[in-house]
């Protein structure tokens, strides 16, 4: 290091995690060796931190003595030269401090040291002066001289502890250190061969033929709902292992893991080892180290798997590609599906971007050769897709007070009678979306954001989806005071719960979503409940929609499919094909006859129509050619800047300083203008849309116009969003 690639004679860059715009320079005490990508400790005003020696882009002319030395070198695998350049490409595309990207691989510092051994015991040739029946079977259990953890040893002889403990006392067995146990067993890519379709087969070999080859490509995996996209990419997964390379799976949704786990376990013969944020603090430790050494091999998880420090990647997969949880919008914006290809393509790693309805850039990159597409056209054993019919609801509205229409109705007694369940999706969680006195008109709203709070009914509580805030439902109105004339307007899950036990009581009936009590594991345990016929009708949010296979599941009904195309975002109509093609694509997977029914206002609207014909190739043609004519992604660049402030006057002020700063060019700027949420958690916010052609440079655009601006004051900050998917 000191040879080569130093900022001045033993000195090194270190990039800390901190928004600073570059690494600071430190001292190498004498004696100690680091290279590009060393993690070590050092000092940062009063505080100790982790950072990561950086490669020396300048030289700069410091007095070494000026200078603080590094502390400590951890023991611990060098963060690799691709994902050292991995954090430096996102942090120049999203415009992003380094220090803030480098935050997101050095997230578990108690991990860089390595795991302490793990006690063990080992059979010596010493004998017990008494003999038990509990003793022998604890000695033949060991008795092939191979090392046991205590707790291990009795649970596999069937004994209590105090047996070991015994036997250890007596001498034995020696006590001895082992390795750290791993988080996983190793995967076995033979364990159990694929039970595959002729379509599905042709597909595994064309991904499977794609991971075998050196290096980058991206490829597109698109196939209908229930056409086996899973079992498909787990051939290029077995390929993967067989080259000795490690793999990561992305999945949208914690929720999904449960069931991708186990149809992992049955093909490989043990599960991957999971990221996300659930996960004990320990496990999260343990994980990252192994991934860092090598020994997982296979990582399932969330968006933020994609900064662990793999040490010979050979494979990324993105399943459900098109999910807008894979868009981060917190410190660093960025989508993972997006980072995932350049990390493959900086890498020379293979990506497989998975979904039945994928993404309108991604569709349109497969179409002009950029990335490889496959496509599964059938389902797997020939089930057919569900029929599916709009419900005019101008034509067949509900009765009065209700939300559920008539032909709705007479489905889903007809699909209980057959002993098949039922799916009621509503994507608006809670009771009821506004809550208003008959008398005063008071509305009740968020003091802390420009939003109304939703009753959830089940909790008594009136909550804020945006900030957390929650009250108690008064029984009086806090405006005008009157008693028992506060009404819920409009239908949240929980009210379609209580309309489906009215309609049906002597249904089984379960309602599903993100904010109920128990969290993860209680959700697990309820989808768990649905794929063994426990349940009869399932009202759900979103979180229904995605992955999820119901054998018994012969109806689909969606309350409110038009509630999407409402808040004038671009990606408005293309959002909802693909979540109502989504949650209708859980009917008949395992064969069954199957209907979907749509209930809108809208079905002359092109999302729905190609919904219910089933004709979604037309549908991306007409996406495409509007995205075309408006300059829209992938024909042009967007960004959004958020401007937010303890003030109106401050948000919107040092808006119109920004927009001033613009330099001139073919880039339009748009705004400021208030965010269509112009309040959250007590902030005022307003928003600048800029929007240029394809090849614009936009970041070098918004480098000048922040660098031309005045520096935020008091209580300003400012987000840039580079390639935004929410409009709010």
């Amino acid at each position: 290091m000191r040879q080569d690639s130093l900022l001045a004679p033993d000195t090194v860059p270190v990039l800390v995690p901190t928004p600073s715009e570059r690494p600071y320079t430190y001292v190498v005490p004498d004696g100690m060796v680091v290279k590009p990508g060393s993690i070590v400790a050092v000092p940062l005003g009063p505080r100790l931190v982790a950072g990561v020696v950086w490669d020396a882009s300048q030289k700069d002319e410091i007095d070494a003595k000026k200078l603080r030395a590094i502390e400590h070198v951890f023991d611990c695998p060098p963060m690799s030269e691709d994902m050292r350049r991995f954090v430096d490409w996102i942090a120049r595309y999203t415009l992003s401090p380094p220090g803030m990207v480098a935050r997101m691989v050095l997230r578990v510092p108690a991990a860089f040291d390595p795991e302490p051994p793990t006690p063990g015991l080992r059979r010596t040739d010493v004998l017990p002066e008494r003999m038990t029946a509990a003793r022998d079977r604890v000695l033949e259990m060991a008795a092939d001289g191979f090392a046991w953890t205590r707790s291990g040893l009795a649970h596999a002889a069937g004994v209590s502890l105090s047996v070991v403990d015994g036997l250890t006392k007596t001498g034995c067995f020696e006590e001895i250190e082992m390795p750290p146990a791993a988080v996983v067993a190793a995967p076995d890519p033979t364990y159990k061969s694929a039970d595959l379709s002729d379509d599905q087969k042709a597909a595994a070999d064309a991904l499977a033929g794609t991971v075998r080859e050196d290096g980058f490509m991206a490829t597109l995996l698109e196939g209908v709902t229930g056409s086996g996209k899973t079992e498909v990419y787990f051939e290029a997964i077995a390929a993967a292992l067989e080259k000795g390379k490690q793999v990561l799976v992305l999945l949208p949704e914690i929720s999904l893991t449960h069931s991708f786990l186990e149809r992992f376990h049955d093909r490989f013969g043990a599960p991957p080892a999971e990221w996300h944020s659930d996960l004990a603090p320990k496990t999260r430790e343990r994980v990252w180290r192994q991934v860092a050494d090598g020994r997982v091999r296979v990582v399932a998880g969330a968006r933020s798997a994609l900064f662990l420090p793999f040490s010979d990647l050979g494979l990324i997969v993105v399943d459900e590609e098109h999910d807008p949880a894979y868009k981060q919008e917190d410190r660093v914006f960025y989508h993972a599906r997006d980072m995932a290809v350049v990390r493959g393509h900086i890498g020379g790693v293979p990506v497989i971007l998975s979904s039945a309805t994928p993404s309108v850039e991604t569709r349109y990159n497969a179409e002009t050769g950029r990335y490889r597409h496959v496509r599964m056209a059938r389902r797997f054993a020939e089930a057919a897709l569900p029929d599916l019919h709009a419900i005019d609801m101008r034509r067949t509205p509900p009765s009065r007070g209700k939300f559920l229409s008539p032909p709705l109705v007479k489905a889903i007694g007809e699909a209980l009678e057959r002993e098949e369940q039922a799916l009621l999706f509503l994507n608006r969680r809670g009771y009821a979306p506004l809550t208003l006195c008959r008398v005063c008109g008071h509305r009740f709203q968020c003091p802390d954001c420009s939003a109304w709070l939703v009753e959830h009914r089940f909790r008594g509580q009136l909550l804020c989806h945006h900030c957390g805030h929650h009250e108690p439902v008064p029984e009086a109105c806090p405006e005008c005071g009157t008693l028992d004339h506060l009404v819920a307007c409009g239908p949240g899950i929980e009210r379609i719960a209580e309309e489906a036990v009215t309609a049906f009581p002597d249904a089984r009936t379960i309602v599903l979503s993100s904010d109920m009590l128990g969290g993860v594991k209680r959700l697990r345990l309820e989808l768990e409940a649905i794929e063994k016929g426990e349940v009869d009708i399932v009202i759900g949010t979103q979180l229904v929609a995605k992955g999820h296979n119901f054998p018994n599941m012969t109806l689909v009904g969606v309350i409110d499919a038009d509630l999407g195309l409402a808040n004038g975002d671009p990606r408005a109509a293309e959002r909802t094909f693909q979540l109502l093609s989504q949650v209708t694509g859980r009917a008949g997977r395992t064969g069954k006859k199957s209907h979907g029914l749509i209930q809108t206002f809208q079905p002359e609207h092109p999302a729905m129509r190609a919904i219910v014909s089933g004709d979604g190739e037309a549908f991306y043609e007409n996406q495409i050619a509007d995205r075309e004519r408006g300059h829209l992604p992938p024909f042009g660049r967007l960004a959004s800047i958020i401007i937010s402030a303890n003030s109106r006057a401050e948000a919107e002020n040092h808006g119109r300083a920004l927009r001033s700063a613009a330099p001139a060019g073919e880039i339009m700027v748009l705004g400021p203008a208030e965010a269509p949420l112009a309040l959250i958690r007590g902030r005022h916010r307003f928003r600048i849309l800029v929007h240029g052609p394809e090849r614009a440079n936009m970041q070098a655009f918004l480098r000048t116009m922040i660098g031309n601006a005045p520096r935020p004051r008091g209580s300003v900050r400012v987000s840039v969003d580079i390639d935004p998917q929410s409009f709010l």
